[in-house]
């Protein structure tokens, strides 16, 4: 798809990414009068792990030199501090498994940062997702793989119409090429990775920052204590790696327990598949029907798995498979899709 020629002007999320900046470069061939912005979120250094932020904002600078176009700094520390990171350690604090970047998204980026895009003079705000907006539907990107509607799904309605994701119609490697061609300074940068405002930092170094871990037990099915762990709040449902159990054969854990600090684990994953959950604070992008069989995914690029929906009471909604899926754990975001 070949976005319309126009002077409207455009703000651009510049991260100091290779995404951001063909984003930006695209728009800027199609007639729009770009302006680049950096969303300063995050400064802090969390135990020993530098962040990398002032990186990412010379990054940003030398696209927008290369480009031509302003760069505006919006400083929204305080605000991501409240909306998203105290968010995220009360709900591990409370025994959930949270996901900052969804948060990240609906409250900051297409809600504070849009609004004041839009206050400084913009007409439409784009950023460098892997998504595209289909008749003010939020659809799935060219590129499956890359594909990020999980974590855009709480995209906030007055924001969907003025929104554009200039590379949702383009594959990573094409992305990667068109950098090239540009003459784009970030065309070799590596991705970021990691929690989506410090990087490469461990959970566990992370959430030491700002809440007390409760170390505790490591219990099997039967109530038999086998090991002990750092911290219950570190857990998720269905999770395999990391628990420091030993020999014989893998361990999952199958429940976790907040008050008394204990991890129950089971070497048998079928006990931990379900066949449907739960879902409520919703946000529909349309109507949603009892008769419709949609796709359903409570991870970023988990696997779409058939369902149909049930309304139990206002706002509380129960999601049916077709099949059995393992790694349910409350707090994810089970994001639901209608073909694309």
């Amino acid at each position: 798809m070949t976005l319309p020629t126009s002077s409207q002007t455009v703000y651009v999320g510049l991260s100091g990414g290779v995404d951001s900046s063909v984003a930006a470069a695209l728009l800027k061939q199609q007639g729009y009068q770009v302006v680049g912005a950096y969303m300063k979120n995050w400064t802090r250094d969390i135990a020993g792990h530098r962040c990398p932020w002032e990186d990412d904002l010379k990054s940003a600078k030398s696209v927008a030199a290369h480009l031509g176009i302003e760069l505006k700094v919006y400083d929204l520390q305080a605000e991501y501090r409240a909306a998203v990171v105290d968010a995220m350690v009360a709900a591990y604090q409370a025994g959930e498994t949270p996901n900052p970047d969804v948060l990240c998204n609906e409250l900051i980026k297409f809600q504070l940062f849009y609004d004041l895009c839009m206050t400084d003079g913009a007409d439409l705000v784009a950023t460098g997702h892997y998504a595209r907006m289909e008749h003010g539907r939020l659809a799935m990107a060219v590129d499956e793989r890359k594909d990020q509607t999980y974590f855009l799904y709480r995209l906030p309605e007055v924001a969907a119409a003025r929104v554009i994701f200039p590379i949702g119609e383009y594959t990573k490697p094409r992305v990667r090429e068109l950098a090239a061609e540009l003459g784009l300074p970030t065309a070799q940068r590596k991705d970021s990775m990691g929690l989506c405002f410090v990087g490469r930092v461990p959970l566990k170094d992370f959430l030491s920052e700002f809440m007390e871990l409760h170390p505790g037990n490591i219990l099997d099915a039967t109530g038999k204590i086998i090991g002990r762990h750092d911290g219950v709040e570190l857990f998720t449902i269905g999770q395999r790696h990391g628990l420091g159990i030993g020999g014989g054969e893998p361990y999952y854990v199958l429940s976790k327990n907040i008050a008394t600090a204990e991890v129950v684990v089971t070497t048998d994953p079928s006990v931990l598949q379900r066949d449907n959950y739960l879902i409520d604070r919703c946000r529909w992008w349309e109507e949603p029907s009892e008769s419709q069989e949609y796709h359903v995914r409570i991870r970023h690029l988990g696997e779409l798995l058939p369902c149909h929906l049930t309304e139990l009471e206002e706002g509380v909604w129960r999601v049916k498979l077709a099949g059995l899926h393992r790694g349910v754990a409350v707090g994810q975001h089970a994001v639901l899709y209608r073909d694309n």
